[in-house]
């Protein structure tokens, strides 16, 4: 198998996960679901997982479907890969501007590791964010490799 290959099957992969993943959580108990979140909130929560959940088939469909320019549409596929992450960054880093939080007392809590007998938390959105966006970078530098 190639690099090119591996890069274009770790991109699917990628998608298929952020597509199906997002549905999986956003649309669960902890978010879409949860009485104690507003309405208007979990209607937010449901158009941004399908949002995503659509952007994910038509990353698969460029990297399934043949056609002129299999490099471009690779790339196409990242971008578009790139989108619901640089979102979540972008409002990361906006947070304290609207009164926001990453996760909610009723969501999905926290992870608590010690380092050096100091105690840290680890949010898993975050977490999970960063391990996504590193991992499309990786996939971009072997593909072009």
């Amino acid at each position: 198998m190639t690099h090119t290959a591996i890069a274009r099957t770790s991109l699917m992969l990628l998608c298929l996960f952020q597509g199906l993943g997002t549905l999986l959580i956003d649309l669960g108990r902890t978010h879409a679901t949860n009485p104690d979140w507003l309405r208007h909130a979990r209607y937010h929560v449901v158009w941004q997982a399908i949002s995503t959940a659509l952007l994910s088939l038509i990353e698969l469909a460029l990297l399934l479907v043949p056609g002129r320019d299999p490099d471009g549409q690779f790339y196409l596929a990242a971008v578009l890969a790139s989108i619901p992450m640089l979102g979540f960054f972008g409002a990361f880093a906006t947070r304290r501007l609207f009164g926001s939080a990453l996760s909610d007392p009723n969501g999905i809590p926290a992870v608590r590791i010690v380092v050096s007998g100091s105690e840290q938390w680890i949010d898993l959105n975050l977490f999970a964010e960063v391990v996504a966006f590193t991992l499309l970078l990786a996939i971009i530098a072997l593909f072009r490799y």
